[in-house]
């Protein structure tokens, strides 16, 4: 997936989840901050960071933050992107070559899903996660509690037991990383859950991503360590 009229600012503070104040060139503009989790670790005042700006002049905010430097590494903080990176993953026969139908966002139970696809074989539901925190090469999530992300794996594992496949597709918005785990420290329900899952045949995968300024692209495979 790819990103129009970006452009380069500096972090300066984040009142509140929903907007930041960013410098651009030389002036304070407020922006939407496309992602509610803490993103501590990556919003510190004075950081690089990647804006984009609006074509509809009836928006509160011109501008929306996209991406972080951090180090050398631009880490895409856009909590869409995910899934559209995953859509075009999928179009493009990134995990099944035989896919005859593909939804998002399909109900099931009291949840609804990212994505129901089929294949010549198989009925799968899907869940995606964008993984945005990173400590010294390794990725974790939740970067804090997710009573929904919890259900969601509860209910794929449900899916397994009525006879679907179900995936969890944890989308690592950048690349060069070691591996992922569970942010058992945050949030333990959630890995918990993601240990019972895996045992259940929940298949679970972690991609990282290709992220330019501009660009979010699935990339490769992640290991995984759910010790």
């Amino acid at each position: 997936m790819k990103y129009k009229n970006m452009l380069t600012g500096i972090f300066l503070s984040r009142p509140n989840r929903f907007i930041a104040f960013v410098e651009i060139d030389g002036c304070v503009n407020t922006c939407h901050v496309k992602n509610t989790g803490r993103c501590r670790e990556l919003l510190i005042p004075g950081v690089t960071v990647y804006v984009q700006k609006s074509d509809n002049p009836a928006r509160k905010t011109m501008f929306s933050l996209i991406g972080v430097k951090k180090g050398e590494r631009i880490i895409n903080i856009d909590s869409q992107a995910p899934n559209k990176a995953v859509y075009e993953w999928l179009q493009k026969g990134g995990l099944f070559h035989d896919i005859t139908y593909l939804k998002p966002e399909k109900p099931y139970g009291n949840s609804r899903f990212d994505f129901y696809l089929e294949t010549k074989q198989e009925k799968i539901y899907m869940e995606v996660k964008g993984v945005t925190l990173e400590n010294n090469g390794i990725v974790l999530f939740p970067d804090a509690p997710t009573i929904r992300g919890v259900k969601h794996i509860k209910e794929l594992c449900q899916c397994r037991k009525e006879g679907y496949q179900a995936y969890l597709i944890l989308v690592i918005q950048m690349k060069d990383v070691l591996y992922f785990k569970p942010n058992d420290a945050t949030d333990p329900a959630f890995g918990e859950a993601l240990r019972e899952a895996s045992k259940e045949g929940v298949h679970i995968m972690a991609m990282d991503c290709e992220v330019t300024v501009d660009k979010m692209v699935i990339r490769n495979e992640v290991p995984i360590n759910l010790c």
